[in-house]
Parts: structure tokens; C-alpha cells; sequence
């Protein structure tokens, strides 16, 4: 628990434990200082010749925290992180000393042959290198009664092929600020430098860290494997917004104390839908450093919850028949000069700006559905994506009323007339002012909602690293600008002479017309929970994919090597279709090892336990009774349980039968398919079959902590 004293403020412990630019402002000299920070902010490259100052400078800020060991903080294919300690001593002849060298600063090298390369790298070609990521500050990690400095750094192997998250976002940003500057010349509004940001809503659940112990599903994947529906769950809509837990409560502002000293700007916290679920958000950052700080984010939550003998679960759906969990990513283009270009203020210069990178994006997420479908795919999020708690597997966009009719006039005459805001609501309440009313209502159920100066993709799963999706996103409007510019000749415009806006409209509209009515078939305002959008969308030839191992081959596609072009190359791409593959193989591996296990060593013997209970049972009233009539309905019920049983022990004989001929398979591909497409379908009638066991067994004999329990307690 923090140990902090409770009379510090927020404001005064943020970024505590950060080598943020303040403490590098007092401890660097001015050059040294300023060569950082426009380093830290892609307008200039590190002089590699200040790296020993600057790591000097880092370490002693760094041991003065406690801090005995460093490492390269890197986010390898795995969507996790990684890092490897080292001690700061060196040996001299008679003495050791503490030391940390700009070459150690810069440059790593972690063995490159165990982490997921999708045949990139292999056993016998071990050699990676990491590379410090000034972008993103340094800081200090307390765990285990130790403090280690922590690098935020990117990942290559020796021959230069990309083995990281971070790399393809932080060139999908440069990408994507290349394509809006040329946006802005045209527009003439001065900025000089564009970055895309993202606000990332974490949804989780906490539950009692003793109960989860005792379910080895909960513990080694995540999820539930088994588990029938408490009486009660989520209908009476009584936890929404609701009042916290005490414990739980606690544990919240023990983490956002120690994720506020590490720099991350938490800002809301709140009861979500199900019993024991929970969200917390962030006040928006660059992408490439609010990915940093989520990730970060969740591993103190989880690490936060232990010593509050809580258990902090972030897998997208943890208990079955009660809402999962995302992670909204809420995502907009900023400029360096504050100005959020998705934020249409009202001036000529910024609407028709708005409009054409509106356009772009619409466009880029019609023609990339598809890629961004398999950007947000995991085994884990395809048991949340489709239910009534999380948005279809069908990309689609929510504009709102007003854009609606804007982008509707730009499609049928040719011109577009921005409407007044909506105004005030007048509830009639004297004592209660007028309050506003936004320009645009909100979709729940939207993938992709505009919510007023940003857009919410609430595709993306609770666990999932964000780098990915967020990096489509940059890549696909990025590309669908420079085609709209392109074609409207606009890409040489000079910033010293840029067209009128009665020119820059003449010559836009036309496009942006053309563009609006190509992708016209992605924007939906309707449910997308309903099944007769599953229709439209079909009519509409928008792509469907229920299982995301469907999605994946668009990642070998020559469309998505051509938008990335610059970002990752064929090979690359490829070997992360390889990846995906294997990590959904694997995951629903797991999932079928722990159901095999747990039924035969835990949930069986129980059962069969109950039932010689009632057959003894039985067996002794026969023996002191003559009423058959109750003997009747008692033999009843011993056969209710031992048919239960007799079918459970039969769909887990076909299951196993399926998961065997199906990890057989040679071909990574057909093996995903088939267990996407055969083994979790017969694997979702033996859970069935198992819940039904739930609900007859003796509550004594039954092994696992219940829903009731996991979910309502404490």
C-alpha cells in the first residue's frame, strides 16, 4: 500500500517518479537540456555525443529514488512487456562503483530468439537490440522492496527487422503528421508539427483475491471456463454508477496515488455495468506515450490488487452472461499548438479542415474494415465483441444528427451548411439552470462513435495492447487524406500562397463528394446490437467476421503492404499473421486443457460424490419406509443428476475428440480454423452441460467459488 503521507496532493506528487522535463531542466546543462527535449518531441534527432551526461544525470536522479539496478522497458510481440535488470555496480581494482554509460543508455541487447518473431528470428539467430524511445520519459519501478530504472525503449533484431509495438507507431505518427501538414498549408493554419492522441477507458473487474485463487481458470487464463449465472446478476441495472465498495474503493486510490507519482493522468473512476466491474480513464495523451502509461497502468492495478488481497481481471470476459470488458480508445489528431483538429470551431478555415479529414477517415475505415477488424482480434475478444455489452464485429461509424445532414448536403448539392448548436435544456426546475445540449447524441453500441472532437473505437479488448489498433488508425486516415489531396492536386500547394477558401472549396467539394459517396456504406446510426443490422450491413457489403482468426489474412494482403509502406514491410507483416495465428491456437488450447482438467479432477468426482449421496440416501429411506410415492420422485431425482452427469461425461469424450484432431493439424491456418470453427462451438455445449451440473450438486460439494460468491461478496 502507498506510503505516502495523505496531506501531499495530487498536483504535487505527479511524476514523482519520472525523469520528466523538469528534473532534466535542473540536472542537464541548457544545450544538453533542449537537444532532449526536441528529441523527446520528433522535432530534431539525439546528438549521440550527450548521451553519457544525460545518462549520468539520469542515474543519480535515479539511485537518489533508491534505484540499484536499470533496464530497457520494451514491448515485445507477446502485447506484454519486457525487461532484463541490470545492476548499476562495476567492479574497479580495489573498489565498486556505481555506473551508467551513454552507451548503456542508448543501446541493448536482450536474446531476440524467445519472444514471438513469426519466423523473423529462430532459435539459432538470438541477436535483438533495444534502443532507448526519448519520447517517452524514463522512470522508476518500485516492486519486491526494490527500485529499478525503467527505459521505455523500442525492439529490432540484428538484421534490422521490426520485433515491437512501438516502432510501426511511432512511424504511423510521423506518417500521419506528414499527410495532415500538407492538410494545414492548404487550410492556412500554421502548426508545425501534427501527432495523433489517444484516451484510453479501461474496463476490469476486482474480486476477492483468496476466491480466485481457488479457480485455476481464473488464475491461468484469466476467464471462467465454468460457472452457472448467480440468481442474480446484472438486470436490476443497480451497478452502474453505483456507490463503490469500501475495499474496492481503497484499492482505486492506492493505484491512482502510485500510477500519479509515474506520471499517468488518471481521471475518472466509476461503478461500470456488471457486479464487480469497474473503469478507469486517463485525460488524453500522444499515443505512443498513453500506450506506455496503460500498459504501465495495468500492470500496478494488477500488482496494487494482490496487496489488497484483491484480484484485478482484465480479460474481456471474464464471467459468462454478464458484460466483458474493453478499452474504449477515444482518438483524435492534435497540433502543436494545442489545436484539436476534430474539434470543428466554427471558423471557415477549421470546418473545411474538419470536413476533409472527416472524409479521409470515413473513407479509410470503409475501404480498411477489414484490417481494423483484425487489429482488435484476440481469442479473448471475440468471446466480448457481439454480445449485447460490446459493439459487433461489423466496423461501422456513428456521426451523429448534424454531421449527418452536413456530410449529406455535401453528397447531394454540393455545399454544406454548418448548423447552429442544439442550445439548452430547460427541465423546468427553477432552482436548476439551463443546462447545455451537445451537437451530437451518443452510440453505445457504435465501433467507431464521433462523440464531438474525437472518436471512440470501442472495439478494443480490456487486455489488449493498444499499439496496433491505434497505429491502423494513424496508417488508414494517413492514407486516405493524401489520396483526397492528391486527387484534388493540393499536395503542392506552398504555405506562403495558399488558396483562398472560396478556391480550396471550389476545388474540394467535388472530391469530398466522389470520396462520401464511395464509403457512404459504413456510416450507421442505428443498434448495431440488432440482428437486422446484420442484414443491412450484408447488403451494404460490409465485412462480417464473427471469429477474428477470419480477419487475420488481410494482414498478408497487398492493399495493407501498400498502406504500410514506410511502417512495416511484407515480411514483417507477415510474421505477425503468424503470430495472431498462433497466439488464438494457443490461447484456446489453454482453455481446453484447464476444462478437461478441471471436470476430471474437481467438478467429476464431486458430482459422482452427490450422487452416491442420494443413491445411499435413497438406498436407506427403502429401508425404513414403504411410501413408494416419495421414493418415486427421490429416484427421480437421483436420475435427473445421473443423466446430467452421463452428458457432461459425453460432450467432454466429443470434445476432447475435436481439440485432438484439431491440434493435429500441420497448417497454422486450418488449426486456428478448427478450433475457431469446431473445437469452442463443442466446447461451449460441454460449459453448458457443466452449469447445469452446477445448479444440482450439492453447494458443500461443489469445488469452485460460484458466481454469487466471486462477484458479490465484500
Amino acid at each position: 500500500m502507498s506510503t505516502e503521507p495523505m496531506n501531499e496532493t495530487s498536483s504535487e506528487i505527479f511524476g514523482k517518479y519520472v525523469f520528466s522535463q523538469s528534473v532534466m531542466q535542473k540536472m542537464l546543462p541548457k544545450e544538453i537540456y533542449e537537444n532532449l527535449v526536441n528529441a523527446a518531441e520528433n522535432r530534431s534527432s539525439l546528438q549521440q555525443e550527450y548521451a553519457d551526461t544525460i545518462a549520468v544525470a539520469m542515474k543519480e536522479w535515479a539511485v537518489k529514488l533508491g534505484a540499484t539496478h536499470y533496464c530497457h522497458w520494451f514491448q515485445p510481440l507477446t502485447g506484454i512487456t519486457a525487461e532484463k535488470h541490470d545492476t548499476f555496480l562495476e567492479c574497479t581494482s580495489d573498489r565498486v562503483i556505481e555506473r551508467f554509460s551513454g552507451e548503456q543508455l542508448l543501446q541493448g541487447e536482450p536474446d531476440a530468439s524467445s519472444f514471438p518473431s513469426g519466423g523473423l528470428r529462430s532459435t539459432y539467430e538470438a541477436r535483438g537490440y533495444t534502443g532507448w524511445d526519448p519520447s517517452s520519459p524514463a522512470f522508476v519501478w518500485k516492486a519486491g522492496g526494490g527500485v529499478i530504472l525503467c527505459i521505455p525503449s523500442v525492439f529490432f533484431s540484428w538484421t534490422g527487422h521490426v520485433l515491437d509495438l512501438k516502432i510501426p507507431l511511432l512511424r504511423s505518427d510521423k506518417k500521419l503528421n506528414d499527410s495532415v501538414m500538407t492538410l494545414l498549408k492548404c487550410c492556412g493554419i500554421e502548426a508545425n508539427q501534427v501527432f495523433s492522441c489517444i484516451g484510453l477507458e479501461l474496463e476490469y473487474f476486482v474480486i476477492d483475491r483468496f476466491l480466485r485463487d481457488q479457480r485455476p481458470d481464473l488464475l491461468l487464463l484469466g476467464k471462467t471456463v465454468f460457472g452457472a449465472p448467480a440468481p442474480k446478476g446484472q438486470e436490476l441495472q443497480d451497478h452502474y454508477l453505483g456507490s463503490i465498495k469500501e475495499n474496492v474503493l481503497s484499492f482505486m486510490t492506492d493505484f491512482e496515488m502510485e500510477a500519479l507519482k509515474l506520471g499517468i493522468p488518471v481521471k475518472t473512476r466509476h461503478n461500470e455495468v456488471a457486479p464487480s466491474q469497474y473503469e478507469v480513464a486517463p485525460i488524453y495523451e500522444r499515443s505512443s506515450l498513453a500506450v506506455d502509461h496503460n500498459i504501465l497502468l495495468m500492470e500496478l492495478m494488477r500488482k496494487t490488487a494482490l496487496k489488497h488481497q484483491l484480484a484485478c481481471l482484465l480479460h474481456e470476459k471474464p464471467f459468462h452472461e454478464i458484460n466483458g470488458s474493453g478499452k474504449h480508445c477515444n482518438w483524435s489528431i492534435i497540433s502543436d499548438t494545442g489545436m484539436n483538429l476534430l474539434n470543428p470551431t466554427g471558423t471557415p478555415e477549421n470546418n473545411i479542415c474538419f470536413l476533409i479529414l472527416l472524409t479521409a477517415l470515413i473513407y479509410g475505415i470503409h475501404t480498411h474494415a477489414a484490417l481494423l477488424r483484425a487489429s482488435v482480434g484476440s481469442a479473448s475478444n471475440d468471446w466480448r465483441l457481439g454480445g449485447h455489452e460490446a459493439p459487433p464485429a461489423i466496423i461501422s461509424i456513428y456521426l451523429g444528427e448534424e454531421l449527418e445532414n452536413v456530410l449529406n448536403d455535401i453528397e447531394e448539392k454540393g455545399a454544406y451548411q454548418r448548423k447552429g448548436g442544439k442550445g439548452k435544456y430547460n427541465l423546468g426546475i427553477p432552482i436548476i439552470p439551463q443546462l447545455s445540449m451537445h451537437n451530437t447524441d451518443r452510440n453505445r453500441t457504435s465501433p467507431l462513435a464521433f462523440t464531438g472532437n474525437k472518436f471512440e473505437f470501442r472495439a478494443v479488448g480490456s487486455s489488449q495492447n493498444v499499439s496496433f489498433p491505434a497505429t491502423v488508425m494513424n496508417i488508414i486516415v494517413s492514407d486516405g487524406l493524401n489520396k483526397i489531396l492528391e486527387e484534388a492536386k493540393l499536395t503542392k500547394i506552398d504555405s506562403k500562397s495558399p488558396l483562398s477558401q472560396a478556391q480550396l472549396i471550389e476545388t474540394i467539394i467535388p472530391i469530398l463528394q466522389k470520396y462520401l459517396k464511395i464509403s457512404k456504406g459504413v456510416r450507421f446510426s442505428g443498434d448495431n446490437y440488432s440482428s437486422s443490422w446484420v442484414q443491412e450491413a450484408k447488403k451494404r457489403k460490409l465485412p462480417n467476421y464473427t471469429k477474428c482468426v477470419e480477419s487475420f489474412a488481410v494482414l498478408k494482403s497487398p492493399e495493407t503492404v501498400r498502406i504500410f509502406e514506410g511502417i512495416l514491410d511484407e515480411n514483417e507483416l507477415k510474421s505477425r499473421y503468424e503470430i495472431v495465428l498462433q497466439q488464438y491456437a494457443e490461447n484456446v488450447n489453454i482453455e481446453m486443457k484447464l476444462m478437461m482438467e478441471i471436470f476430471q479432477t474437481q467438478i467429476l468426482p464431486a458430482a459422482l460424490k452427490y450422487q452416491n449421496q442420494i443413491a445411499s440416501s435413497i438406498h436407506a429411506y427403502k429401508e425404513v419406509s414403504s411410501k413408494k410415492e416419495a421414493i418415486g420422485r427421490q429416484n427421480a431425482l437421483l436420475q435427473t443428476v445421473v443423466e446430467a452427469i452421463e452428458n457432461a461425461i459425453r460432450i467432454s469424450e466429443m470434445v476432447k475428440d475435436t481439440w485432438n484432431q484439431s491440434s493435429t493439424i500441420a497448417d497454422l491456418p486450418e488449426k486456428a480454423s478448427a478450433f475457431a470453427n469446431k473445437v469452442l462451438p463443442e466446447s461451449a455445449n460441454f460449459r453448458k452441460a457443466v452449469d447445469h451440473l452446477e445448479t444440482l450438486v450439492d453447494d458443500k460439494l461443489w469445488p469452485l467459488p460460484k458466481y454469487r460468491e466471486l462477484l458479490f461478496l465484500g
